[in-house]
C-alpha cells in the first residue's frame, strides 16, 4: 500500500473511544465480525485507495482477476478461470467466469477493460499498477487481453493486487466515474464510492463513519460461495492494548494491530494469539528536494546518516527483538533478497563522511505521521533515530502530524525526513522497485525530488529493472539482488524494522490468516 494513511490526534483518540464504547454489536455467538483496528482509509475507491484498511476492504468487495494461495507466493483464480501469456511477456489474456456483480449484472471483459483503464487513468496512488499498459481489449464477453509496452513478467502478479478489483462499470459512470484520458481531473465518483460499492464480491459497503467504523453487509447474491457472516464491522480503536482489552471482553473477535509485546500481557482464555513474519516494513525516507536541502543531504550525507543508525538496537527498541532486520526496500523472502547484507552501523565511519562533507553539526528536522502501526510506535521509532543521528553530531528535530497534515507538508518540501510503512500489494519485487526505485517519474522519486529529479535519479536503476521484468526464476532474482544494491547505495529509502505480526482473535473464530496481498481474507473467516 502500500501506502498512504490516514490519522488523528485527541480529537480522533475521542472518537475512537466513542467508537470503543458504544458498542455495539456483541460480538460472540453473533452473525456479525467485529474486528478492531486503527482504520488508516484515505479513500474506498479501488482507483483511488491505497492502505492497509483498504486492501481487506477491497478484497472482500471488488474481486480481482486472479489472488494469491495461502502460501501467499503462487497465484489462483479468481474472476479469471485461467490465463495465456505469451513468450515475452508482453500480451495477458484472461478467460472470465460467470460472475455476477452485486446488483445481479454480468462480470464481463468491457468491465474489466473499464476498470483497468480507469486505475491507470485516474494517476492516483496504485495506479503505478498499470505502468506499461498501452492496450486493453474485449475480445468477446468473456475474453480480455492486456498489451503492455515491454516485458513484463511481473503483470500478472500485479493482477492479485487489491486495487485491480473490478468495478460495475455502468453504475461506477452513473455515478460519476470516469474511465478516459480525463479521468484525473474529470472524474467526481470519490464520494459516491464513500456510501456505495459496485462489486462482485461476497459483501457490499453498507456504511463508513470515518474514523469511527466500516460496515460491510454480506452479499446475498453473491455468485461464489456465501460467507460465513451476514455482516462484517471494523471499529476504531487506536492502541494495541485498548485493542486487546475489546478482544478478552469479547466486544470485538479480532483486533488487527496488536503488538508481541501486548500479546504476552493477554490472560485470557478465550483469545488466540499466532506471531507471524510479515512481509510489512516502516522506513525512513530522506527529501533532497526539500527547502535549502539540495547541496546537504547530497548522497554521501545520506550514506553517512543511514551509517549512524543502529539498527540491531533498533529492532530491540520498537519491537522488543519480535522482527526482522531488513536490508532494501524490498521485503526480506521477496526475490532478489536473498543476495542483500542489512545495513550494521558504524558511527566512526559516519562522523568522518560528514566532516568530509562540510555536515558535521548538521540539523534536520522529521515529519512524520502520529500513528502506531504493526505494534510500532512512530514517536518511538523516531526518538531512536534522533538518539543515533545525535551520537555523530545531527540535530533531529521530530515532528508527529496528522496524516492529513503530514501529506500537504510531504508535497510542499516542509521537511527533510520523513517516516512511513509499507506493506505488499501483491507478491514481487517489482512493485518496490516501482514504488521506490530512483527512477524518472517513479513515486518516490518525485516525492524524494519535488522536481528536481537530477537529485536523486539512478539511471542504472531503470537498465536493471527492464532486465528483471524481461526475464523470470534465477535471472530476474539475479536483477533484482542488483536493483535492492542500487537502491540501498542511493539511501533514499532507510528500511528500519521489519516488525513479526500478532494475528489475535476469539476462540471460536477460524481462518484467520496473513495474506501478502491482502492483509485479513474477511470470506474465509468464520464462527466455529
Amino acid at each position: 500500500m502500500k501506502h498512504f494513511r490516514l490519522k488523528k490526534g485527541l480529537t480522533a483518540l475521542l472518537l475512537a473511544g466513542a467508537a470503543f464504547n458504544a458498542a455495539p454489536v456483541a460480538a460472540q455467538n453473533s452473525d456479525t465480525l467485529v474486528i478492531a483496528r486503527s482504520m488508516d482509509v484515505n479513500s474506498l475507491d479501488p482507483a483511488r485507495a491505497f492502505c492497509d484498511t483498504c486492501q481487506f476492504y477491497l478484497t472482500a468487495v471488488y474481486e480481482t482477476l486472479v489472488t494469491l494461495d495461502a502460501d501467499n507466493k503462487t497465484l489462483k483464480p479468481n474472476l479469471a478461470e485461467s490465463w495465456d501469456v505469451n513468450e515475452n511477456f508482453t500480451e495477458f489474456t484472461f478467460h472470465l467466469k460467470d460472475a455476477t456483480f452485486a446488483d445481479g449484472s454480468p462480470v464481463e471483459a468491457s468491465d474489466v477493460v473499464w476498470t483497468f483503464e480507469r486505475l491507470k487513468n485516474l494517476k492516483a496512488s496504485p495506479s503505478f499498477l498499470m505502468d506499461g499498459l498501452t492496450s486493453a481489449e474485449a475480445v468477446d464477453a468473456k475474453t480480455v487481453k492486456f498489451t503492455v509496452d515491454a516485458p513484463n513478467s511481473e503483470f500478472l502478479n500485479k493482477v492479485s493486487a487489491p486495487y485491480t478489483g473490478i468495478i460495475n462499470a455502468e453504475v461506477a459512470e452513473a455515478n460519476g466515474a470516469i474511465a478516459g484520458d480525463t479521468a484525473a481531473e474529470a472524474d467526481k465518483s470519490e464520494p459516491w464510492f464513500l456510501a456505495n460499492s459496485a462489486g462482485s464480491g461476497p459483501f457490499m459497503l453498507a456504511s463508513y463513519s470515518p474514523e469511527a467504523e466500516l460496515r460491510l453487509a454480506r452479499n446475498d447474491s453473491y455468485w461464489g460461495t456465501e460467507p460465513a457472516f451476514s455482516e462484517v464491522v471494523v471499529t476504531q480503536i487506536q492502541d494495541a492494548v485498548s485493542q486487546a482489552q475489546a478482544l478478552e471482553t469479547g466486544q470485538v473477535d479480532i483486533a488487527m494491530q496488536i503488538d508481541p509485546d501486548t500479546a504476552q500481557s493477554i490472560r485470557s482464555g478465550d483469545v488466540t494469539t499466532e506471531v507471524v513474519p510479515s512481509y510489512n516494513f516502516l522506513y525512513i525516507g530522506f527529501i533532497p528536494g526539500a527547502k535549502d536541502m539540495a547541496d546537504v543531504l547530497t548522497p554521501e550525507v545520506r550514506q553517512a546518516l543511514a551509517l549512524a543508525i543502529d539498527y540491531d538496537g533498533m529492532l530491540d527498541f520498537t519491537v522488543g527483538g519480535n522482527g526482522a532486520k531488513q536490508a532494501a526496500p524490498i521485503p526480506n523472502g521477496f526475490p532478489g533478497t536473498a543476495g542483500l547484507t542489512p545495513r550494521a552501523q558504524d558511527i566512526e565511519k559516519a562522523k568522518q563522511m560528514l566532516a568530509d562533507a562540510g555536515q558535521s553539526d548538521l540539523k534536520l528536522v522529521a515529519g512524520y505521521p502520529n500513528d502506531n502501526v504493526y505494534g510500532v510506535d512512530f514517536n518511538i521509532m523516531m526518538q531512536k533515530v534522533q538518539q543515533d543521528f545525535a551520537a555523530v553530531g545531527v540535530e533531529l528535530e521530530l515532528k508527529p502530524l496528522t496524516w492529513a497534515v503530514w501529506r500537504d507538508e510531504l508535497g510542499a518540501g516542509e521537511w527533510p525526513v520523513t517516516a512511513i510503512y509499507y506493506a505488499p500489494d501483491y507478491y514481487g519485487s517489482g512493485q518496490y522497485v516501482a514504488y521506490f526505485g530512483m527512477i524518472d517519474g517513479f513515486p518516490w522519486t518525485n516525492r524524494a525530488s519535488l522536481g528536481k529529479g537530477e537529485l536523486v535519479v539512478n539511471p542504472a536503476e531503470a537498465d536493471l529493472y527492464a532486465k528483471a521484468l524481461a526475464s523470470s526464476g534465477a535471472a530476474s532474482e539475479e536483477a533484482y539482488t542488483e536493483i535492492g544494491q542500487a537502491m540501498m547505495d542511493d539511501a533514499i529509502i532507510l528500511p528500519l524494522v521489519s516488525p513479526n505480526l500478532v494475528l489475535a482473535y476469539r476462540n471460536d473464530i477460524e481462518g484467520v490468516r496473513y495474506s501478502a496481498c491482502c492483509n485479513l481474507p474477511l470470506a474465509e473467516i468464520s464462527r466455529k
